[in-house]
């Protein structure tokens, strides 16, 4: 046994293999150990959480089965089938390794960390995942829930996403990867702290490892790992119009420089000048729509008549907290008009196939809703 690590990986694998066959749930890319599910999944779940997934998921793989088909989609119906998991680069990402994948490797996934580490997209955890799962190979993972079960495994109370952390965290993963069944090793540590080894009051009393944790012996297991710092929390308040012309709206494509990047939306900006707070029953409030007008003329170079306010949506992007106040407003004149680069004239149809932000999917689809 590694002196650096006080626990012993066979009785480790031998208690979590038992817990795993009674407790794991049953997850659709757990049916199959084909390294294009596992991938997508992965690639899924980072920044959401398994029970959102899965739906998004089993939608995607009946759209795209396999490698070579989506390499031969477009970016935005990539991107309309990864509409509400958010971090689109994600998606876009996809679409770019499947491409690369198809033309160098014939749509079979390499085994090997450092060509999967090489495409778009695929990271150190992303490339285990891939090679144990997929492959059944040896190979360390560390992600959130391995990382606060390592540390409590080990006793590290010491910041674990430092470099120094990580490391020695990365080399406990690999310290515990076993010649055989390194999969299902992989997704029993994933699990267990999935399930039991939890951020907050971890069950321990049901803890297949309890008598193996140091942090459990110490009564420690509630302040290790050390908290993250949480990021400090800054309100906004934007304003997005729908601008109409008979049966047509405006739209905008998100550039590489901004949120959303790739996907339609309805022509947004942020109201510097008035208050994250600002009482929608207030005086403040009712002179907003010449504001608002003003603000998208500039944004799209149109004459606008005075919007009218149709609702407000609350919605969360990194750390942002942002209210976003949803208008409609008529072309003044459509003659003479010239649209800027990455606008385009939409009819409700075609705006329910284009891929959009959740907030500006809500407005659309109240829109197509009031016009059915």
């Amino acid at each position: 046994m590694n002196s650096d690590f006080p626990i012993n990986p066979e009785q480790l694998r031998k208690k979590l293999k038992d817990w795993y066959e009674k407790h794991a749930r049953a997850l659709p890319w757990r049916s199959t150990a084909h390294p294009y599910h596992i991938w997508i999944s992965e690639i899924m779940l980072q920044q959401t959480t398994v029970k959102a997934v899965v739906p998004y998921f089993e939608r995607f793989i009946q759209r795209f089965p396999d490698v070579s088909q989506l390499s031969q989609a477009s970016e935005a119906e990539v991107l309309q089938f990864w509409e509400g998991l958010g971090y689109y680069s994600r998606g876009r990402n996809i679409l770019k390794t499947a491409c690369v994948i198809q033309s160098l490797y014939g749509g079979q996934f390499p085994s090997d960390i450092k060509r999967l580490t090489e495409l778009p997209g695929i990271g150190r955890y992303t490339a285990g995942a891939i090679r144990s799962f997929g492959f059944n190979l040896p190979a360390p993972i560390v992600e959130a829930n391995t990382l606060r079960l390592y540390a409590r495994l080990t006793g590290y109370n010491a910041d674990p996403r430092t470099s120094v952390g990580q490391s020695y965290l990365w080399s406990f993963a690999e310290f515990l990867q076993p010649q055989r069944s390194a999969g299902t090793l992989n997704q029993s540590l994933m699990e267990l702290g999935s399930l039991i080894c939890t951020p907050n009051e971890p069950n321990c009393p049901q803890c297949p490892l309890k008598t193996l944790c140091q942090a459990f012996a110490n009564g420690a297991q509630n302040e290790i790992p050390i908290k993250k710092t949480r990021p400090v929390i800054t309100p906004l308040i934007e304003a997005t119009v729908a601008i109409q012309h008979g049966e047509l709206y405006l739209i905008r494509q998100r550039t590489s420089h901004e949120r959303w990047a790739g996907l339609w939306d309805f022509p947004r900006f942020e109201l510097k000048e008035v208050s994250p707070e600002l009482n929608l029953y207030s005086a403040a409030f009712k002179k907003l729509p010449g504001l608002v007008a003003r603000e998208a003329s500039l944004a799209t170079q149109l004459n606008l008549n005075t919007p009218e306010f149709v609702l407000q949506i609350r919605h969360s992007v990194t750390r942002y907290r942002i209210r976003l106040l949803c208008y409609l407003a008529e072309l003044d004149s459509i003659e003479d008009t010239v649209l800027l680069t990455g606008f385009r004239w939409v009819n409700l149809a075609e705006l329910a196939n284009l891929p959009m932000p959740v907030s500006g999917r809500k407005y659309a689809n109240l829109l197509i809703k009031s016009q059915a």
